[in-house]
């Protein structure tokens, strides 16, 4: 069987988001096609309370879902429609942002080190008017899978690896994401994946480094692979690797900010809804 090749090595940049929380923008913007499913991701940490004590205030959202994976620290969700979500150390939320919501991501902490990623995953075209909904996820919830050495956190999808199955925690139907955290604690570590041709691969190092698909990756750093074949990841030191994988909608993305969708006129009307105050009565 043949392997995937890495087709692009992203830098994560260092950007700044809501009030003024300082983070790593891995990938998003432009040429949004090349990630589909997925829209964006951050990572965000640090040590330094000034960094992320703003945290995110009150934002709207449609059109998307995102996915919240708190490595440390505590952060909390509050949204219009009343919700209040914790998360904590390993926790993860996956919030389906659908027709409209507004809420706000604030650190419950004044000092201390806080760390996570958040990943936007986009809704098909079918999809993206639905009700809002979120769940938490405890750490204790995330299935954990041990190689020699190596520790898996299964937070989304299944998929075969050399070593068996991975079954993660939440499962979607169309656009299927993996999302699998490999914490390699000693090494050698060696894995190969059996992720559908077609799908789109993203792998992404924030610890060390790993050999993807033959090519080395080092801290901030993430490989999109190329569309067909196996994918292999190895490391002979310690090591935290994100693999990412998704099935493609192949449909139009159009984004301002905060609002995924399909076309200009539905990002004309997602702001007239967000500015009359009707927004998340949309859909």
């Amino acid at each position: 069987m043949s392997t995937r090749r890495v087709e692009e090595l992203l830098v994560a940049q260092a950007a700044s988001d809501g009030d003024g929380v300082r983070l790593m923008r891995v990938f998003g913007g432009q040429n949004l096609a090349r990630f589909d499913p997925f829209l964006m991701m951050d990572e965000f940490g640090s040590a330094e309370a000034s960094d992320y004590i703003g945290g995110f205030p009150s934002h709207p959202h449609r059109g998307f879902e995102t996915v919240t994976y708190m490595l440390d620290g505590h952060m909390q969700h509050k949204d219009h429609m009343g919700n209040v979500g914790e998360l904590k150390n390993g926790d993860v939320q996956w919030m389906t942002a659908g027709s409209g919501i507004i809420h706000s991501e604030m650190p419950q902490q004044k000092e201390g080190h806080m760390r996570g990623f958040q990943l936007w995953v986009n809704l098909a075209a079918a999809d993206k008017m639905q009700a809002p909904s979120y769940a938490d996820i405890a750490a204790a919830d995330i299935p954990v899978y041990e190689r020699s050495g190596v520790t898996i956190k299964a937070i989304a999808g299944t998929v075969e690896g050399s070593h068996g199955r991975l079954q993660g925690r939440v499962s979607r139907e169309k656009t299927e994401p993996i999302y699998l955290d490999i914490a390699v604690d000693q090494a050698p570590y060696a894995e190969s994946f059996s992720v559908p041709d077609g799908w789109t691969v993203l792998v992404y190092v924030y610890e060390g480094q790993a050999d993807v698909a033959g090519t080395t990756v080092s801290t901030s750093r993430m490989a999109r692979l190329s569309a067909e074949g196996t994918v292999t990841i190895q490391a002979d030191a310690p090591a935290r690797i994100l693999l990412i994988a998704g099935k493609p909608l192949g449909e139009p993305i159009v984004h301002y900010g905060p609002f995924v969708m399909n076309s200009r006129e539905e990002i004309e009307q997602a702001l007239a809804d967000y500015r009359s105050g009707t927004f998340t009565a949309a859909g």
